[in-house]
């Protein structure tokens, strides 16, 4: 593994192009581009405030500024860079942006979810599209970049629309059985909704794009229910994580559950292996202590993992009944891109990263880490999971075991989020005000 120098950046706003070919991160009301393989800047523009959020369009020309507190966004071009364009939401004001898969309309969402007004960069044409739902998850896109879907609320009733992206042309409009719908998501193939409900009340609902319901499903009634959702990328699964600290996976051919996975707090299967990482500090000698900082962090305390035996006790942190949002169910999902693995992480449970075999639905590998876990994501080629817990080390997982990695950076470089190159060479680990790129060596892939 080889790191790169630092870089300056804000709020982690750091991305990569959907080609890999670009860099960009913010500092404030900068924005900076890079070769994403050099870092060498190759465009520098300057916003009108400081920027709160970022994205790339699908073709990587074009990127969006967008900065909530003035409600304005700021669009940049990379094949003309003295080309610019200033959307401006005015009194309506904004809270969220975002591209068409097009890459040429640009959706922004006003203040309290009035509406969400749709610019052409091609036509500087404008359209409005009423009734947007105020939810987290409330738009999404079908991979192909073909169709939208849209949560509305209207007379107090949830509703779905469809619309076909080319034109912005409603497809289908129809009333959702939701009390206070939370979420939509399309599976990767893009020929089924998922909708689910408030933490409220346990529902699930799989949609077809012209709007027929294919299944409901809820496990329990009378207590917290879905907290979070993930898609295989084969489209033949659907994983539920609940607040019941379980994850359910229905599968696409009947959408009945197949498998429950629980995260028990004693660990008894004696197939599945569990790395823990273990903390030590070398000697240092009296002579270190008059090296600069950067070599002197060099002898700051180093990780490693140890296979334990079971049964073992997971670290369980009790949540606080007092205080909203509790740290409690399966709040972080994601399979791996070969349909391999699933990686959660039970949120009371917060040290404790959990890898399942998905072929046999089983539980695989646990990883217990000193400090809670942060992020993890996989690579996007292989079956390789990287995690951070806010420490000075990236930590990676492959079927061929784990590995303890500290950043050898000046200072206190604390890894807070991550993020993979598209190619999976390389990792763009990010602190709270600093960033450096992580290259991966071929010897590492496994």
């Amino acid at each position: 593994m080889n790191f790169s120098e630092l870089f300056k950046q804000s709020n982690q706003l750091c991305r990569l192009s959907p080609d890999g070919r670009y860099s960009a991160a913010c500092v404030q009301y900068r924005l900076i581009i890079r070769d994403a393989h050099t870092l060498q800047v190759l465009h520098l523009y300057t916003c009108l405030d400081q920027i709160q959020y970022i994205e790339w369009s699908a073709d990587s020309l074009f990127l969006l500024c967008a900065m909530y507190k003035r409600g304005l966004v700021q669009v940049w071009s990379l094949e003309q860079p003295d080309w610019h364009c200033k959307i401006d939401e005015g009194s309506a004001g904004l809270v969220a942006s975002r591209w068409s898969p097009d890459g040429r309309h640009i959706l922004n969402t006003t203040e309290f979810h009035l509406r969400i007004t749709v610019w052409s960069l091609c036509t500087k044409s404008v359209s409005y599209i009423k009734y947007p739902k105020a939810c987290q998850h409330g738009v999404d896109f079908t991979k192909d970049g073909r169709y939208m879907a849209l949560a509305e609320r209207r007379d107090c009733k949830d509703y779905i629309s469809i619309f076909v992206c080319s034109e912005l042309q409603l497809l289908r409009h129809f009333e959702t059985e939701t009390q206070d719908l939370a979420g939509i998501e399309f599976s990767p193939n893009g020929c089924v909704l998922a909708v689910w409900d408030s933490c409220l009340e346990y529902k699930v609902l799989l949609y077809s794009l012209d709007g027929r319901l294919l299944s409901t499903y809820s496990a329990y009634q009378w207590s917290l229910g879905v907290k979070s959702v993930a898609w295989s990328p084969s489209s033949q699964f659907l994983a539920i994580g609940s607040y019941d600290e379980k994850v359910r996976i229905l599968n696409h051919v009947t959408w009945r559950m197949i498998v429950e996975l629980e995260h028990l707090p004693t660990i008894k299967d004696s197939k599945s292996v569990i790395y823990k990482e273990v903390e030590s500090r070398p000697d240092i000698a009296a002579g270190v202590l008059s090296l600069p900082p950067l070599a002197s962090s060099l002898f700051s305390s180093e990780s490693k993992y140890e296979i334990c035996q079971p049964p073992v006790q997971v670290p369980i942190v009790k949540p606080d009944p007092d205080r909203a949002n509790p740290k409690l169910g399966v709040g972080m999902i994601a399979f791996s891109p070969d349909n391999r693995f699933l990686a959660t992480r039970n949120d009371n449970m917060p040290n404790t990263v959990w890898i399942w075999d998905a072929q046999r639905l089983k539980q695989f590998v646990v990883l217990e880490q000193i400090s809670a876990v942060r992020s993890f994501q996989w690579d996007p080629r292989r079956a390789r999971l990287a995690i951070c817990t806010g420490s000075n080390k990236v930590y990676l997982w492959s079927p061929a075991g784990c590995l303890s990695v500290q950043v050898p950076a000046e200072g206190d470089f604390q890894v807070l989020s991550l993020q993979w190159h598209p190619s999976g060479d390389s990792l763009i680990l990010m602190s709270k005000d600093q960033m450096c790129v992580c290259y991966l060596e071929p010897a590492d892939e496994s």
